[in-house]
């Protein structure tokens, strides 16, 4: 009981971050209906972000000061100048936007690589391999920090959604883009607005995942696969879908390292995506209503 109960708990502050890392791609899914798959490549950027300030003895929780703003910022230039002109034109092949996507996540990948090199970076801190405990249960104290702060970030971005003018204006595109055009919405500002806040939370949870994960490259590549198994799960648009995938994702990574091996993590939480994909083909959005 104490080694289900001890993985139980890695399971779900893995699926807190998970959690956030797919309310980004969701968000953007939601209101420009396709799906990005340079998410994970931008989460990487943050994580080097969060690297290069920690060698000038940044905590890597204060780079999401810089690393939020800073991938914000990139996700509405790339919304802007590359993603709104294929959005415009017609063509034969409507999946265009998805392919362009694609190719900024390879240069995103190569940037960094001339930059960096290949090598696997990691960011050091004094509580990096801390622990404490409760009722015999460790805690990871970088993951359980990061936990609390996804926590946070999540409730924040849901009272954006339902509180503000802004919030409901991103809602009501992603639910009708054409009504939403009718209404008075600039969908267009909307969808440069929502690409940049899918990058800046991505980025929020690259900089909480830095200081429990080598930094290297192609990390972005599995992390967008992580992403769009959780967007799926959730069900397409789904926030609180995004969360419930995101936690399912974490727990069933973590059940399959501790009674399977560690080489089978990701296949448990593949198997998963497969099983809903054919018993649950709208993923959780059909058990929720967000």
């Amino acid at each position: 009981m104490g080694i289900l109960l001890q993985t139980i708990v890695a399971g779900l502050l893995k699926g807190g971050l998970y959690a956030l890392i797919g309310i980004g791609m969701t968000l953007i899914m939601g209101v420009m209906g396709i799906i990005n798959l340079a998410h994970g490549q931008m989460m990487m950027v943050a994580m080097y972000i969060a690297y290069v300030l920690n060698t000038m003895g940044v905590d890597p929780y204060f780079s999401l000061l810089v690393a939020m703003p800073t991938l914000f910022l990139l996700g509405v230039l790339i919304q802007k100048y590359l993603l709104n002109p294929l959005i415009k034109v017609d063509t034969i092949l409507p999946e265009n936007q998805v392919l362009m996507t694609v190719g900024i996540g390879m240069v995103l990948t190569e940037v960094i690589r001339f930059i960096f090199k290949s090598d696997y970076k990691y960011v050091t801190t004094s509580y990096s391999s801390a622990t404490f405990f409760l009722g015999g249960i460790s805690f990871n104290v970088p993951l359980t920090i990061a936990f609390f702060i996804a926590l946070a970030f999540t409730a924040a971005m849901f009272w954006f959604l339902i509180k503000t003018d802004l919030g409901r204006s991103i809602r009501a595109t992603a639910q009708d883009k054409d009504a939403a055009t009718l209404m008075g919405i600039n969908t267009g500002r909307i969808t440069v607005v929502t690409m940049g806040l899918g990058a800046a939370l991505v980025a929020a949870a690259g900089c909480l995942l830095a200081p429990v994960y080598y930094i290297f490259p192609d990390l972005g590549g599995p992390f967008t696969a992580k992403a769009f198994v959780i967007t799926i799960l959730g069900g397409l648009g789904s926030t609180v879908g995004a969360i419930l995938g995101g936690i399912t994702l974490g727990m069933a990574e973590s059940l399959g390292a501790t009674y399977l091996g560690m080489e089978y993590e990701d296949i448990v939480g593949l198997a998963i995506f497969v099983a809903v994909l054919l018993f649950l083909p709208g993923g959780f959005k059909r058990l929720t209503k967000v």
